[in-house]
């Protein structure tokens, strides 16, 4: 079909039209895209050693500023440790006899009273021990007798002295083994007055603690010279801190010294603790020796055989600056911290340090006490003052 020029000029009314009614449908035009603006971060001002923050300035977030902290002054570098049980106030408990678990009373974690039982057994050789005995108690009643009977009898002169010796002698014997069997009893029951039934014994704790480690199932054997106890009870409220000493810091160390006590549980926490026993030989291979902390633990929160970094400290007054290790800059052969003098302003200052840890660095020129410092985002603060030099 052939369109003319009258055919386009409708057309094109016809689309006009159609857009209109399109507008007045929509009520509101598009939207026009528009140029995205250029976002821009102010950088800090800054002078040879001093870098300048307004308030609002975003770098500002990245920071964290902390007081300096005053410490007791360190004697050594933080040495490996570990933590142990109290042995002073722990009771390895095994069975005196042999026999079979019938009942377990005491569970991991339960504290326990002396004398309370933990497991119940069935032993035959308790059972034997239990005849044994009732039997040198009935010889002894009767050696008793024949004894007062001969005396009697010597004293009438109708008996001989040797026979009132022989009498005398079997008397003996007879209290000899019923002391014996008495013992062995007192020795199966661990001193606890003895609850019997059958041949059912009960295996009791010594002191008083809470049950830490219980190796036993109900059901199984239990031996006397088993390689390992069937419980260990003590008391966590102490603890000990054993410290793997070198050899060139034996003479920095002695009784009742102070120890600083760090774990990796609780990171940034400190725990005090006093040197209670020096190993009085050095390990052959490690050339180390091996000395004993005693450290409180009221809270239960320590655990035995955390690993440790343990520092002792010195018995004077003396206190010195701690820093953490992330608050350090090292330009060249020096140490740099960034220390808040006002708000937003951050001046760069050289620093002198004495021992360096893990995590912590001792200062002992260039900081004072109450000193702000910048302990996260040092980096940071590094790279504007670069950018700006």
């Amino acid at each position: 079909m052939k369109i003319t020029f009258r055919g386009k000029a409708v057309g094109v009314l016809l689309l006009l039209a159609a857009g209109g009614m399109a507008y007045r449908l929509m009520g509101t035009p598009l939207p026009q895209p528009t140029t995205p603006k250029s976002v821009s971060v102010r950088k800090a001002k800054a002078d040879r050693n001093t870098l300048y923050f307004a308030p609002d300035a975003p770098q500002l977030a990245y920071l964290r500023i902390q007081p300096v902290m005053q410490v007791s002054a360190p004697v050594s570098e933080p040495l490996p440790a570990r933590l142990a049980y109290d042995e002073d106030r722990t009771a390895r408990v095994n069975s005196p006899v042999a026999g079979r678990v019938l009942q377990i009373v005491a569970q991991p974690g339960d504290k326990v009273t002396a004398g309370q039982a933990l497991i119940w057994l069935d032993s035959p050789d308790f059972g034997n021990a239990l005849t044994d005995a009732a039997k040198s108690k009935a010889e002894l009643r009767q050696k008793n007798l024949a004894y007062e009977r001969a005396k009697m009898l010597f004293e009438g002169q109708v008996l001989a002295r040797k026979d009132l010796e022989m009498a005398e002698a079997d008397l003996s014997q007879s209290q000899a083994e019923a002391r014996r069997l008495a013992l062995k009893l007192h020795n199966f029951s661990q001193g606890a007055k003895l609850a019997i039934s059958g041949e059912r014994i009960a295996l009791r704790t010594p002191i008083t603690g809470i049950v830490a480690e219980r190796q036993v199932n109900p059901g199984a054997e239990v031996r006397p010279d088993a390689p390992g106890p069937l419980f260990v009870i003590t008391e966590p409220a102490h603890l000990w801190a054993v410290i793997d000493l070198p050899e060139r810091d034996v003479a920095k160390v002695h009784n009742d010294q102070a120890v600083d006590i760090e774990l990796d549980a609780f990171p940034g926490e400190h725990f005090s603790a006093r040197v209670s026993a020096i190993g009085t030989a050095l390990d052959a291979t490690s050339r180390r020796v091996q000395v004993r902390c005693s450290l409180p633990n009221p809270t239960y929160r320590l655990k035995s055989e955390m690993f440790a970094r343990a520092t002792l400290l010195a018995d004077t007054q003396r206190r010195v600056l701690r820093v953490p290790n992330g608050a350090l800059v090292m330009t060249g052969l020096h140490y740099f911290v960034f220390v808040e003098t006002a708000p937003g302003v951050l001046e760069k200052r050289r620093v002198t340090v004495g021992n360096e840890g893990r995590d912590y660095a001792i200062i002992t020129a260039g900081l004072s006490v109450g000193d702000r410092i910048v302990t996260t985002g040092t980096l940071l603060l590094n790279s504007e003052l670069a950018g700006e030099s």
